[in-house]
């Protein structure tokens, strides 16, 4: 098993753990406040882009009268740049247009693991996206962060 799918694979795992730890909790009281938390980073070669990709994401959650109010989900590459819409280019432009689909893709998939926390206020009811999996995760570990610091 290559590095790729061993990391994963944990990510995978980690984000059933997590499912599994909320599964059990039921309702959950909230404490009013805004709450940040950060994913592990993940560094990997993706061999079908052939392209090194990294990173990590940061997650704000607020919370009002013990519900979530509002969801940010931000993710960045390990050095610190945030992965917006020139995620995917190098040296500015497009040299590889399958990657900077993809990229993009998760970029876009940020927003929507947020919105979906809010309007359902449950993290198991986020679903998926399709070529946002490694984003997916990162929300998934980071959300579960903030939701713990957040019990009351």
């Amino acid at each position: 098993m290559n590095g790729k799918w061993k990391k994963s694979l944990a990510l995978l795992l980690l984000s059933a753990a997590a499912a599994a730890l909320l599964a059990g909790c039921g309702d959950v009281a909230y404490k009013d406040g805004t709450y940040t938390a950060r994913s592990s980073e993940y560094a990997s070669f993706d061999e079908d882009l052939d392209a090194e990709v990294d990173g990590y994401g940061v997650v704000e959650l607020t919370i009002r009268d013990g519900a979530i109010a509002a969801c940010t989900f931000t993710t960045y590459q390990n050095d610190g740049t945030v992965k917006d819409s020139e995620y995917g280019k190098q040296n500015g432009e497009v040299a590889n247009q399958d990657y900077y689909n993809k990229a993009q893709r998760a970029v876009k998939a940020c927003q929507q693991y947020a919105d979906q926390l809010v309007e359902t206020g449950d993290l198991r009811s986020v679903d998926a996206i399709s070529g946002a999996t490694i984003s997916f995760d990162q929300f998934n570990e980071a959300a579960d962060l903030a939701l713990d610091q957040a019990k009351g």
